[in-house]
């Protein structure tokens, strides 16, 4: 066994505990938001374009997708970015038939 095999099943081993998490916690959220860098659940989203050109994200009760992350819960998030945001709100029956 080498030391990239170990990096790889640890970086393998660490997506699937974030995958669980995400599993577990999907419910307490009201939406998904993706930009260019990031993954979001979300309880409230609020987008603005601001007149330079940048379009600002600000998330309220928000889990955050990062595995190198300690603390995923965050009372508040705010992104600027030039790029696409997606915002997609979650339905109750979506969050019910997750893949084990």
């Amino acid at each position: 066994m080498n030391h990239e095999d170990d990096i790889e099943r640890f970086e393998e081993e660490r997506e699937l505990e974030l995958y669980r998490e995400y599993r577990d916690v999907v419910g307490m959220f009201s939406y998904v938001v993706e930009t260019e860098r990031r993954f979001y659940l979300a309880n409230s989203v609020e987008i603005h374009e601001r007149p330079d050109g940048w379009i600002e994200v600000i998330l309220g009760d928000a889990w955050v997708w990062d595995m190198f992350r300690p603390a995923r819960f965050v009372s508040s998030v705010r992104v600027l970015t030039r790029r696409d945001v997606n915002v997609e709100e979650l339905r109750k029956e979506e969050e019910l038939h997750l893949p084990e």
